[in-house]
């Protein structure tokens, strides 16, 4: 089923999957204002939609996202600097709205992937790209920088690799960001689709709760020290998830030999 209340995106629903596809092929998928605003929207209405259990951001034609769209840097090169601080707050905003989502979101890349695009995949929880796939961070090439989308690629690629491509705007290939940890799987293109499905069915085959869960743990425990405090958590972590309904079920399931509830 597809949504078509969207003017830049494509929003395919497929049982517990919703496939996003960006749908700018024509600017190579670089986003606006408009782009920004309504990837917002629809990853905030997944987050709470309870028959969506993973999602899948991809795009349409030969490139993944340019990055920013020309005519939309054309009009930011005269903003004030209140302009620029709003302007901002919005692609901040769909980053977090991404990263943040409680569905585990992979990441579809193929062609070019710069920039801001590159933001985007660092922050959904899953990158698969083609191995023709090609990384750039070139915004000093601009004289700009990188900033919005820094905690995501930074936490994605390591602050070693950052310091090399935030400044040098080299451009790289899908084997180098998997070996940077950017990407996950680089594939050949033919095996794109069928890698992203069986990550999607490995995500829907799981307990919805305990994937929610498990990607809040990673995200609430990276880069934390190990404290008494941080231990005390992990100890409740632990205890509310074996006393939830799903983890009550999946337990029972197994002894029993039996598929869990949400296979159902």
């Amino acid at each position: 089923m597809q949504d078509t209340a969207y003017q830049t995106l494509e929003v395919v629903r497929d049982g517990a999957l919703a496939t996003v596809w960006l749908n700018r092929p024509d600017v190579r998928n670089a986003f606006n204002e408009t782009t920004i605003a309504e990837i917002t929207k629809v990853f905030r209405a997944l987050d709470g939609d309870p028959q969506v259990r993973a999602v899948v951001l991809a795009a349409r034609g030969p490139a993944f996202c340019a990055g920013a769209d020309l005519n939309w840097m054309k009009k930011m090169a005269g903003y004030s600097r209140e302009e620029n601080l709003a302007d901002a707050a919005g692609l901040a905003a769909m980053l977090r709205a991404i990263h943040d989502c409680a569905k585990p979101v992979v990441a579809r890349v193929q062609g070019d992937c710069y920039a801001g695009g590159m933001g985007l995949a660092a922050a959904a929880d899953i990158v698969v790209a083609a191995e023709g796939a090609h990384f750039c961070l070139s915004e000093v090439k601009l004289g700009l920088i990188p900033a919005t989308i820094s905690p995501y690629v930074i936490r994605a690629m390591g602050a070693q690799a950052a310091r090399r491509y935030f400044l040098t705007a080299e451009r790289f290939s899908a084997i180098e960001a998997a070996r940077l940890g950017l990407v996950h799987q680089a594939v050949a293109a033919d095996a794109l689709d069928s890698t992203v499905q069986a990550l999607v069915s490995a995500l829907t085959a799981a307990s919805p709760n305990a994937v929610a869960e498990a990607k809040r743990l990673v995200h609430d425990m990276t880069d934390q020290p190990l404290t008494d405090a941080l231990v005390d958590d992990t100890v409740a972590r632990i205890a509310d998830i074996r006393a939830s309904d799903q983890g009550k079920e999946g337990v029972k399931s197994f002894l029993e030999k039996r598929k869990p509830s949400w296979l159902i």
